[in-house]
């Protein structure tokens, strides 16, 4: 790739100009220089996508699912012959520290691999002699245009780990739109999908402002919409899609808490909270910004804290012994900085600032370094809303049922942790706790792709979580087919009987 160009869209199996002559610029966070020009796309274009993907469907969805599966074998095997370059990209264009980027590529390796079992998972059921001379089956069947609309944290994992995979895999066909901040990486990887022989339509990529993707809400021709992003965002784009007849899956926002016991190893739990708070730049749904400690340990635990985080080197993405890159870009480097000063407006007690790094070599990339707030109380805005970077906060308790209520009290509830050696409680925890997804002395508790995503209260709107047997059920509905077979010979139908409702 050349330092600066004017990327394409992705229609058709084909890369295209795009005719709107608008462009935003897409950053190297770790430089701040501008890489690439990414296109906002006309809303014909839009319309274009979707009816590329309408005029695959038919034949995809006809194509038997071990001939489907095939793609994504070979899918798979292109992730791993390019995992450099993929992993080179997702560093390049997001910032993440490189053995992050290239967990961010394993991540769709794995939701590719998940979804090569779609042969099995996508099975119906069946039972002979339902009624006397009547055998009932169950079909699971695909549905048609799927659009994906996506943020700008998890370039690989995202689009081509939760939404693509199952989405093609299962006969549909789909429209993504990628985040404008970092769309090279789902260019890259469209061009393997056709290398590894997917038939042109099926998948396809564009650009856009929230304009143009108003249209895949509410177009005709889209059955579903899968998003993850903001919860307000969110909420809008389920309210308005399902009320146009959709299926809707809207992974959202979250500020999850964990719960430190007194029982607690301190120095392996203030590893496993460093990692989580500061992994990614704190820009995951999943990182942990939110640690409620009781009382008896919290000092040990601060203190342990503080002199880890310390020890992170922060520097470029692409350099391997980097633990702590930069953020996306500057509009959201001056966003954190805010929230640190809200933080000590409302009172939190700033025990390491992150503020202005010194990055040598690297003064104009988007860095905020680790920061730590202690004494976070109840309503400290800083305590309860997501700021999306490396900031933590530290609540403090007495007991058990005090930081469970406290953790409770969040509107969010994609993931919650415990760090205990008690199982009692680690038991009464997952039993209690209201996120989603929960960690037993696990501070990211994201399972394995054959579980869903599954986020809570204003983390998720929908039914069915990406992932999983849920992600099988998001993209495909099912049929009943009840078969009765006539005595040729007589000319009519075996004697039956009628089931009269009782057992």
């Amino acid at each position: 790739m050349s330092d600066l160009q004017k990327l394409n869209l992705f229609i058709d199996g084909e890369f295209i100009p795009s005719q709107s002559g608008k462009y935003t610029d897409a950053y190297n966070p770790s430089t701040g220089e501008v890489i690439a020009q990414v296109p906002c796309c006309t809303k014909e274009e839009v319309h274009q996508a979707v009816a590329a993907a309408k005029k695959a469907y038919p034949g995809w969805s006809k194509t038997p699912i071990l001939k489907r599966v095939q793609v994504l074998y070979k899918m798979r095997d292109l992730i791993e012959q390019h995992m450099d370059e993929l992993t080179y990209l997702v560093a390049l264009e997001n910032g993440k520290a490189w053995e992050e980027a290239k967990g961010d590529v394993l991540k769709a390796k794995e939701g590719t691999e998940q979804a090569i079992a779609a042969p099995s998972l996508n099975m119906g059921e069946s039972l002979m002699n339902a009624s006397l001379g009547y055998d009932t089956v169950s079909i699971r069947e695909s549905l048609g245009v799927f659009a994906g609309i996506v943020p700008f944290n998890f370039p690989a994992m995202i689009p081509m780990g939760w939404m693509a995979p199952i989405c093609i895999a299962t006969g549909n066909t789909m429209v993504i739109k990628a985040a404008s901040f970092v769309p090279q990486s789902a260019l890259r990887f469209a061009a393997l999908w056709k290398e590894a022989g997917l038939p042109d339509g099926v998948l396809n990529i564009v650009t856009c402002s929230r304009e143009e993707a108003e249209i895949l809400l509410k177009h005709p021709d889209v059955v579903g919409v899968s998003f993850v992003g903001s919860t307000a965002v969110g909420r809008h784009i389920y309210s308005v899609a399902a009320a146009e007849g959709k299926r809707v899956q809207a992974l959202c926002e979250a500020k999850n808490h964990a719960l430190v016991l007194n029982d607690a190893h301190v120095d392996r739990t203030a590893a496993g909270i460093l990692n989580s708070a500061f992994g990614c730049a704190g820009e995951r749904c999943m990182a942990l910004p939110v640690v409620v400690v009781q009382e008896e340990v919290a000092d040990k635990l601060v203190q342990a804290l503080v002199e880890q985080a310390k020890t992170l080197k922060i520097g470029p993405a692409y350099d391997h012994e980097t633990k702590l890159g930069p953020v996306i870009n500057a509009k959201h480097r001056d966003s954190i900085h805010a929230w640190i000063e809200k933080g000590i407006e409302e009172g939190a007690e700033l025990l390491l600032d992150g503020r202005n790094p010194e990055v040598p070599g690297y003064e104009k990339g988007f860095y905020v370094g680790p920061t730590i707030f202690d004494h976070v109380k109840p309503g400290m805005t800083i305590g309860d809303r997501e700021i999306f970077g490396p900031v933590l906060c530290i609540k403090r308790v007495k007991t058990f049922e005090e930081g469970l209520e406290l953790m409770n009290s969040n509107p969010f509830a994609n993931g919650s942790v415990i760090y205990t050696q008690s199982g009692y409680y680690a038991r009464e925890f997952s039993l209690r706790t209201h996120g989603g997804m929960v960690g037993i002395n696990v501070g990211i508790p994201v399972p394995v792709g054959m579980f869903p995503f599954a986020g809570h209260k204003n983390s998720f709107f929908g039914d069915l979580h990406c992932l999983g047997k849920d992600g099988y059920k998001f993209y495909t509905e099912t049929k009943v087919i009840t078969t009765h077979w006539f005595d040729e010979e007589e000319g009519k139908s075996t004697k039956v009987s009628t089931w009269d409702g009782t057992i």
